[in-house]
């Protein structure tokens, strides 16, 4: 086959270059020309239908031109842009993941809350069968005791004519007894027709026990669709909150020895309020409702943070360098502990982890059963991140970690804790606690300012919420109630915490 070829090797000269990719629009045929009209490299056929009408001057052979063309393209470029858009691709996907498990997340919560209601609705329903139910033994009560006494009353009519028969048969012989005992008979016999009459008469008119059911309830649960609305929120919000109101809540309670001194509050899943007290070394569970201290309990060291892990237990930041656990319900009860080799200040969970800042210089993130999964304290170009961690939250969607850090204000982190800003504003002096409203908003508290500053997602002033003249004082810590747009402030050696109604 090759006796009319002459073969070279490899090595003798320049041998022509020929590209291996296949065209997707005739298979089989090589890549191997190039369009500088379209920027586009193809095969032959491809130059025969879609490029005819370009000039054939700008139509190269990309073999015999390669040297030429090979110029025009900065390879080590184009793979360094195509390797950093693989890692953002990546980075997105990760991304991605996390907000699908994040709407998972909130489809399990939205359905327990389906479920929720659904009870509440089955018990309302349960008590009207059961009110109804009652109230047919009511009635049924009221006929029996009637029906019971004309039953006597029918026995004592018979046996006083039972008498008079007895005294008729008796007075035979002696008409002056009989006439007598027939005219008192005939007036007894009188008065028990009129009895038997009525009383016939109503037992005859039907007195019986009758349920109609409510046709207009039964109506409108058939039309219904379902127990509630379904839609999708956005959550988004971009204006400033206004205060509606606000109250007083009185936190100390029997057998405190200070005042109180709440370093750390958080929400609970059925929207209670749960409160440290540093000078009291107690956990306090605050009726959010009623506005009460409903359960509190001694803690083993000073708390700081609080945060809570499940519908039933949360995690304490204490003293001496430990994060206590309880378990919280009908009675707060301490369950574990995971000592630590730093000081515990700031304390929040996500997604099985527990994060804990250490007033000082650095982020600790540890898993449930208290393993050190990572500790972050240098952003990227390997500086001192932080310069006092304080506080820590998420956003809504888990991509950013906010870490309150004293004179530095905000430090905003990716959800890996790889580090992304740093924002501040004059009007925040001292930043300490931190929270999100659900919807793109970050509220910072400023413990000199005696205030609280609303941020956007990305670290813009919105303004300042709360202020001193609102009855803040060195505020220290805060959560939101995304419920009830209720903002709740603990403060500095205070036996009161604020609640702050939004609009």
């Amino acid at each position: 086959m090759l006796k009319n070829h002459n073969l070279l090797d490899a090595s003798q000269g320049n041998l022509p270059e020929f590209s291996t990719e296949r065209c997707n629009l005739h298979k089989g045929k090589c890549i191997d020309m190039y369009c500088d009209e379209h920027n586009e490299v193809c095969c032959i056929a491809c130059i025969a239908t879609n490029h005819k009408s370009c000039p054939e001057k700008r139509i190269y052979s990309i073999p015999d031109m390669i040297d030429t063309l090979f110029k025009l393209r900065d390879c080590k470029q184009i793979q360094s842009r195509l390797r950093d858009m693989m890692v953002s691709l990546t980075t997105l996907g990760k991304s991605k993941d996390d907000k699908l498990k994040a709407l998972n997340d909130v489809k399990n919560e939205e359905i327990a809350k389906v479920q929720k209601f659904q009870k509440a609705l089955e018990t309302i329903i349960r008590k009207a069968g059961e009110a109804t139910r009652n109230e047919i033994e009511g009635k049924y009560k009221e006929l029996e005791k009637e029906i019971h006494q004309e039953k006597q009353n029918a026995n004592v009519n018979e046996d006083s004519l039972k008498e008079y028969d007895d005294k008729l048969n008796k007075a035979e012989g002696n008409r002056a007894q009989r006439f007598v005992c027939c005219t008192i008979a005939e007036k007894k016999m009188e008065e028990v027709d009129r009895q038997i009459s009525k009383e016939t008469g109503i037992t005859d008119d039907g007195r019986q026990l009758v349920f109609t059911p409510n046709q207009t309830l039964m109506k409108y649960l058939n039309g219904l669709h379902g127990i509630g609305i379904v839609g999708v929120n956005t959550r988004k919000k971009t204006d400033m909150y206004q205060i509606k109101g606000s109250k007083d809540i009185n936190i100390m309670v029997n057998g405190d020895s200070s005042t109180c001194y709440s370093l750390g509050c958080c929400l609970t899943f059925d929207n209670q309020l749960l409160v440290t007290d540093y000078n009291n070394n107690k956990l306090k569970l605050i009726n959010t409702d009623t506005m009460t201290v409903v359960d509190n309990c001694q803690l083993d060291s000073a708390p700081y943070g609080v945060c809570c892990i499940n519908d039933s237990e949360a995690a304490i930041a204490c003293r001496d360098n430990m994060i206590q656990f309880v378990s919280y319900g009908n009675k707060i009860t301490h369950t574990r502990q995971i000592k630590t080799s730093h000081s515990c200040f700031g304390i929040t969970t996500r997604n099985d982890k527990i994060y804990v800042t250490d007033c000082e210089y650095s982020l600790y993130i540890y898993d449930m059963t208290g393993n050190l999964l990572q500790t972050i304290s240098q952003d990227n170009a390997g500086n001192k991140l932080f310069y006092c961690s304080i506080r820590v939250t998420f956003s809504e969607n888990g991509d950013k970690m906010y870490v309150s850090d004293g004179n530095k204000s905000i430090v905003c982190l990716d959800g890996k804790g790889n580090y992304q800003s740093t924002f501040n504003d004059s009007d925040l002096n001292l930043s300490d606690g931190v929270c999100v409203d659900g919807r793109g908003n970050i509220f910072v508290i400023g413990y000199s300012s005696h205030n609280v500053v609303q941020f956007n997602e990305n670290g813009q002033k919105i303004g300042v919420v709360v202020k001193q003249q609102d009855g803040l004082l060195y505020p220290q810590s805060t959560c939101f109630d995304q419920k009830l747009n209720r903002l709740f402030v603990t403060m500095n050696d205070c036996n009161v915490v604020k609640m702050f109604e939004l609009y």
